[in-house]
C-alpha cells in the first residue's frame, strides 16, 4: 500500500517507521514547508493519507484532502465540535474518513473497559468519578480528545453525571451532576489517562500510560489498512467493536 503522510514531525516520522516495517511504501511526506505537495496527491499514486497535524490546520486540511478520492486517516484532535460540518463534507465528496481521539491499541482497550466499568458503577452512587490526563508541554488542545471520549462514555452510562467540567473549576467546586476532567502539561509526557471512582471507603481506577509514540503510529497504520474499500466517516473504535 502507498501511504502519504500529511504532517511530518515526530509523529509523522514514527508512522513512517511502522508503515515501512509492515511492508508499505511512503508516497509523499508533506510537512509545513511543502504544503503544495498536496496538489499532487491522487488515487493513482496514493492508497491512503495519514494526517497528524494541528487543530488549527485540520479544517483546511479536510477541505483540501477529502475531495481527493483517497481514504483519509486523521489523528488530529480538537475538531469534533464541528463533526456535523465534516460529515457533510465527507458525504458531499463521497469520501472516506477514519478519525480517532487516540490510535493506540491500548487506549482503545481502555475505552472498552471504561464503558463496562461505568455501567457497573452506575449501581453504586456512593462513588464519585473523575478523569485526568497528562501530556507533553507542546500539546495544543486541553483536555485531550481521549479524555473527552472517556468522559462522554461515562456520562452516557452514569446516571449521576450529565456534563463534563474543566476550566470552570478554576473558580468554583464541581456541581453534583458534573464530571471533573483535569489535565497536566509538562515536559515530554507521551500521554497518560486515568479514570477513578472514589468513596469514603475506598477508590478504584483504570489507567493507561504511553511509553513512546509507537503505539499511536502503529494504530494509524492499522487503521489505514482497515479503511481501504470503505466509504463514509468511521471511528477507530469500530475496529475493536468488530472483535467482540
Amino acid at each position: 500500500m502507498k501511504i502519504a503522510l500529511v504532517g511530518y514531525g515526530k509523529m509523522g516520522k514514527a508512522i513512517e517507521k511502522e508503515a515501512v516495517a509492515r511492508g508499505h511504501e511512503i508516497s509523499f511526506r508533506i510537512g509545513r514547508k511543502a504544503p503544495e505537495k498536496i496538489k499532487a496527491l491522487s488515487p493513482e499514486n496514493t492508497d491512503a493519507i495519514i494526517e497528524f497535524t494541528h487543530p488549527e490546520s485540520i479544517m483546511g486540511n479536510f477541505e483540501l484532502l477529502l475531495p481527493k478520492g483517497i481514504p483519509l486517516i486523521t489523528g488530529t484532535t480538537g475538531w469534533t465540535d464541528r463533526f456535523k460540518k465534516v460529515k457533510k463534507m465527507v458525504d458531499k465528496h463521497q469520501a472516506t474518513l477514519l478519525y480517532g481521539s487516540n490510535f493506540s491499541v491500548g487506549v482503545n482497550i481502555l475505552f472498552q473497559l471504561n464503558q463496562l466499568l461505568a455501567t457497573l458503577m452506575n449501581r453504586y452512587d456512593a462513588y464519585d468519578c473523575f478523569v485526568e490526563e497528562r501530556h507533553h508541554q507542546h500539546k495544543a488542545d486541553a483536555p485531550s480528545g481521549t479524555a473527552e471520549t472517556l468522559a462522554l462514555q461515562i456520562i452516557n452510562r452514569l446516571d449521576r453525571k450529565e456534563r463534563l467540567a474543566t476550566e470552570e473549576l478554576r473558580t468554583r467546586p464541581p456541581k453534583p451532576k458534573e464530571l471533573s476532567v483535569g489535565y497536566v502539561r509538562s515536559g515530554e509526557i507521551y500521554g497518560e489517562h486515568t479514570v477513578a471512582y472514589t468513596s469514603i471507603i475506598d477508590s478504584l481506577q483504570i489507567h493507561h500510560r504511553a511509553h513512546n509514540r509507537r503505539g499511536f503510529a502503529l494504530g494509524a497504520v492499522i487503521g489505514a489498512e482497515w479503511i481501504i474499500g470503505k466509504k463514509g466517516i468511521h471511528d477507530f473504535q469500530e475496529l475493536f467493536e468488530e472483535k467482540k
